[in-house]
């Protein structure tokens, strides 16, 4: 049996996560985004979550993804061998959505401050692209 920590079993590493939530945007930082999760995913044997959703308060929302975009994700995903399931909302924030799937995904319960330092996060970084 090794002792090398490099050689953790990843089904059984503790660290492993067993899900990995990303937000996605019909744009180029949203596939690289999505790139980026799937290799994580991938790397680590687990399922991924990709949400996709709009606050609705606009005619037209270029970062939501058209349905054919969809269907190809899922496809090109789920041909590759990964567990993959897309959330497409309309709610009144993105960023809480990401967080309430991450939550929904049993990665951790977040308390009110930790939600909320979360959210911000995402905000900021949503607001700097």
């Amino acid at each position: 049996m090794s002792t090398d920590p490099r050689s953790t079993d990843p089904q059984t590493d503790p660290l492993r996560p067993r899900c990995v939530v990303v937000a996605y945007s019909a744009d180029d930082y949203g596939r690289a985004a999505v790139e980026y999760a799937e290799a994580v995913a991938r790397g680590a044997g687990s399922r991924l979550v990709v949400v996709n959703a709009t606050k609705g308060d606009s005619l037209v929302d270029n970062r939501y993804a058209h349905e054919d975009e969809v269907v190809a994700l899922l496809d090109r995903l789920r041909a590759e061998g990964l567990d993959v399931e897309v959330q497409r909302d309309v709610v009144p924030d993105v960023a809480e959505a990401v967080v309430v799937a991450a939550e929904a995904a049993q990665l951790k319960s977040l308390s009110a401050a930790e939600r909320a330092m979360l959210v911000e996060l995402l905000h900021k970084l949503a607001a700097s692209r």
